[in-house]
């Protein structure tokens, strides 16, 4: 067997990323992007990187090159006592990925539900036993992190043992914590009966700890006891604050406002551009535009409509939800259908959802493309050939279709939300300014205004070249958000110190 040696690179702020999904590795939403493709670039601002997950049945029947380090470790939780294993991830990335092994807690088909959807009944036991391994990786590699960086509910206990049973501890008195909220609606909630469980005071249970409305909150956890809190967008760390969007929790969130900033998400242009994606018919630049044309004759096809390449063809992809403008969209479709574009979607969800849009496809199947799956290359391959992508989101965080859709040189129509109004700029004909299109009031009413606007510079080629021009050209890398991480990391370090 291999030995494992952790090293300690002098002068670079020492990173533990707590993710409980992290690609290419276990997927379920936005969180396992950020923590699979950040890491890389914060190594190339100084920082050394240790991603830290589960390892889940994905992981374990995937083909992946891992390694045991021969490292074990036990955790009581309540009456019983867990052992964990800690497994390598046999990798030339610069920064390491370490996996806790329990088959108990995690050798199952899904992350965190099971096949009909519902919450494993032992949640709380898979991830307090998740957070107390953050914390003895530590010691077990002799790795004295100078920032836990944590992420949503399911890393929520790490900054609450930091500050209440650890505290005393000379080797975790100077790690400083930074808890990232990607989707504040998940909160990890259980039961006040199960509180003895997590092994903390018992005056952590309290208004100003973890307890929300009688229940123990894991989110809170993360909001109350990490020395600095971000979310992924500046305009969804405003929302968050405010009663709408703030889930129960604005107030402890008004509260800390002075220790809660937004940082976009980035992308990885190595995965997510026309010129270097595998993936389409035809690659192509801002320069030679002639290949998103043939890319999108190949989608029409695929999809089997029967529009012309001179119609608009409007596209998503998408979780299929509420959340994501679902309910307006589909109220919208009758007249979308009526405008004289096609229209193609790819995504999972909601199974009214399905059955709807299923419904619809059927009707209009010469206009209306609907495939109820997830396909990565499908989904390159629609942000490549569309037109315009449609994200008319109730909320969003971040979102990232939109920013790869101006990749694309595809006008996205989202709604001012989160991440969605940070990154789009609705177009000014007079001053050839903006990249997209956005509207304010969630109705399918302005849904439709605003892809009528759409559909109208379309037809106006010199206008709808500048509008694609103008998107193309940003700059939504990982290397941007990577080094205002560091600069989040630095804030928390001084912020500890000067305690």
């Amino acid at each position: 067997m291999k030995k494992t040696i952790l090293s300690l690179k002098k002068d670079k702020i020492k990173t533990i990323i707590a993710a409980s999904e992290v690609v290419p590795f276990a997927k379920t939403g936005g969180l396992a992007d950020v923590a699979g493709a950040l890491p890389a670039f914060l190594e190339e601002h100084g920082t050394e990187v240790v991603v830290i997950m589960p390892y889940y049945s994905l992981v374990k029947k995937g083909k992946f090159k891992v390694r045991s380090t021969g490292k074990t470790f036990h955790v009581k939780i309540g009456a019983h006592s867990f052992v964990g294993e800690f497994i390598e991830a046999d990798i030339t990335k610069k920064s390491k990925i370490y996996f806790i092994k329990n088959d108990k807690l995690y050798d199952r088909a899904n992350l965190y539900v099971d096949d009909e959807g519902k919450d494993y009944p032992d949640n709380l036991e898979r991830f307090i036993f998740y957070s107390r391994a953050v914390l003895e990786f530590m010691k077990i590699f002799n790795f004295k992190a100078d920032v836990i960086h944590c992420n949503d509910w399911q890393s929520g206990l790490v900054p609450a043992y930091l500050k209440t049973v650890l505290h005393k501890d000379p080797f975790y008195q100077k790690v400083a914590t930074v808890f990232t909220i990607h989707n504040l609606a998940y909160q990890g909630i259980f039961k006040h009966s199960e509180f003895a469980k997590t092994g903390l005071p018992h005056d952590v249970f309290s208004i100003n700890g973890i307890e929300f409305y009688g229940d123990m909150n894991l989110l809170k956890s993360g909001l109350v006891y990490s020395d600095i809190l971000n979310t992924v967008s500046e305009k969804y760390a405003q929302e968050i604050q405010t009663e709408d969007y703030g889930c129960g929790l604005n107030g402890v969130l008004s509260y800390r406002k002075d220790d809660l900033y937004g940082i976009l998400n980035g992308v990885d242009y190595n995965v997510w551009s026309p010129e270097k994606d595998a993936h389409l018919e035809k690659r192509y630049s801002l320069r030679t535009l002639s290949g998103k044309e043939e890319c999108k004759k190949s989608l029409i096809k695929k999809y089997k409509l029967k529009i012309s390449p001179e119609q608009p063809l409007l596209g998503t992809i998408s979780r299929l939800a509420d959340q994501k403008g679902f309910d307006i969209l589909l109220d919208a479709m009758e007249i979308i259908v009526k405008l004289g574009v096609g229209f193609v979607l790819l995504g999972t969800g909601d199974p009214v959802y399905h059955k709807r849009f299923a419904e619809i496809a059927e009707q209009y199947s010469d206009r209306i493309g609907v495939r109820l799956m997830f396909n990565n290359e499908l989904a390159h391959q629609i942000e490549a050939g569309c037109d315009m992508f449609l994200m008319p989101s109730r909320y969003e965080p971040c979102g990232l279709n939109q920013i790869y859709s101006l990749k694309y040189g595809t006008v996205p129509i989202v709604r001012a939300t989160g991440g969605l109004d940070d990154t789009i700029e609705n177009y000014n004909r007079e001053s050839g300014k903006g990249n997209g299109f956005k509207f304010e009031r969630y109705s399918p009413v302005s849904l439709i205004a605003k892809i009528l606007e759409a559909i109208n510079l379309y037809d106006d080629k010199k206008h709808w070249k500048k509008i694609v021009q103008n998107g193309m050209k940003q700059d939504f890398s990982w290397d941007v958000s990577a080094s205002k991480y560091v600069k989040l990391y630095k804030r928390a370090i001084d912020k500890l110190k000067n305690k």
